[in-house]
């Protein structure tokens, strides 16, 4: 018996998401047609022995309940179940926490996820890596250019034995061309070990004064960072294996990012033949590469739709149109003649007629990385909900607040 736990955050934890996050969680948001912890669940799900999957997290019950509802549709044989933590605990301070539910039915291995990620997670790989390795836990890695240092936790590896002997949060220097992607699995010893942690911590600050207590240890009583504090100290205690993939990954950390994780798996799922993707018709438009519509979009004939594009649904797209490497939220009205290419259109906006939403292609390098105070740093142009582009309007490379009506041309700024 296997389980696993997705660590979904919080409202105040994807600041760099807004404005998508300011009407859905992160967590929830489509990428390829899908909620980006979907795919996840999904590949979760297919990892044989998987009974139970946990989202841990400090979002309200009542977000995720109609996702889990689903979810227990699709997959009867998993229970699936959210947990939420009502103090600030840290990582593995969460996972200290709810160590009762968690070790419930003694589970030989436990995959722990970030939910901003976006990867063809080869969890079967890296179970079958753990299991021979006989470690108390193994982190799956992936080799990045020196030019993205201080975005990542780095891992110094032991040729050797494949165990890594150093791990590092975002370093000053080059240390090593391994990163965390924030995929583990991990025995049920690693509970033991944090609680251990946790209780050593709090023995050092019980020396302290009260006023240095408060500010060091001000959090919770068991707060506890699961990458500055267990995996450094599994590391240089060679307890941590590591697991090198070779396939797609990249993080989902601000809105742009989620245009290129989008493009990441509708490609997959049209090499893997997925039902779900859109296929060319002699009655509808023109589809080029990895598409996906919903069944209640309403798609002219004449518009010309890819790559990687998302048409969610009850979408109106008219006459003419021209969408490419974009994602069309929920209820969008896209009028005759209008182009959107790089962009993301957030629920129930309007593109008037002649009218053109585009960014510049996102690359790896800036897509999670905005620089606010720079005009010429936006990417992806992103429309907030509830945006009205008038007829024969430009937007290039913006960010739109939701509710807002752009009346004339717009480039490069963050529209309130």
């Amino acid at each position: 018996m296997n389980k696993a736990v997705i660590l979904v955050g919080g409202p105040s934890r994807a600041t760099r998401f807004r404005p998508l996050s300011m009407n859905m969680p992160q967590p929830l948001f489509p990428v390829g047609g899908k909620p980006i912890i979907w795919h996840q669940v999904s590949k979760i799900a297919s990892v044989p022995g998987i009974q139970e999957i946990l989202l841990l997290g400090v979002f309200e019950e009542h977000v995720f309940q109609t996702f889990l509802d689903q979810c227990s549709t699709e997959y009867p044989h998993i229970t699936f179940k959210y947990l939420r933590e009502y103090a600030l605990l840290g990582t593995a301070g969460g996972l200290h926490h709810f160590r009762d539910l968690i070790k419930r039915g003694n589970p030989k291995n436990i995959f722990l996820l970030y939910t901003d990620i976006c990867s063809s997670f080869p969890l079967e790989e890296l179970l079958e890596k753990h299991e021979k390795s006989n470690s108390m836990g193994t982190i799956m890695v992936k080799k990045v250019p020196k030019s993205d240092l201080s975005k990542f936790g780095y891992v110094v590896p032991d040729a050797e034995n494949n165990m890594a002997l150093h791990y590092v949060e975002k370093p000053e220097t080059y240390i090593s061309d391994l990163v965390s992607t924030g995929v583990y699995v991990f025995t049920p010893k690693i509970f033991d070990l944090i609680a251990e942690l946790i209780e050593k911590r709090s023995s050092e600050l019980s020396s302290l004064s009260k006023k240095a207590f408060r500010a060091e240890f001000s959090e919770s009583h068991d707060f506890l960072r699961l990458e500055q504090d267990v995996l450094q100290y599994m590391a240089s205690h060679n307890l941590l294996s590591i697991f090198i993939t070779c396939d797609f990954w990249r993080q989902i950390k601000s809105a742009a990012s989620a245009v290129s994780a989008n493009a990441e798996y509708l490609m997959q799922a049209k090499k893997n033949s997925e039902s779900y993707i859109t296929c060319q018709n002699s009655q509808g438009p023109t589809i080029i590469g990895a598409v996906y519509i919903h069944p209640s979009a309403t798609v002219d004939p004449s518009a010309k739709i890819g790559p990687n594009v998302s048409i969610h649904a009850r979408a109106n797209i008219g006459a003419g149109v021209r969408v490419k490497n974009s994602i069309v939220l929920d209820n969008v009205s896209i009028s005759d003649n209008a182009i959107v290419i790089n962009a993301i259109v957030g629920w129930s906006s309007k593109i008037g007629q002649w009218a053109r939403v585009e960014g510049s292609p996102c690359t790896a390098q800036n897509e999670n990385t905005v620089e606010y105070s720079s005009p010429n740093a936006f990417s992806i142009c992103i429309l907030g909900q509830d945006t009205i582009v008038r007829n024969e309007s430009f937007v290039r490379s913006c960010i739109v607040l939701p509710h807002k009506e752009i009346t004339h041309d717009h480039h490069n700024l963050i529209l309130m």
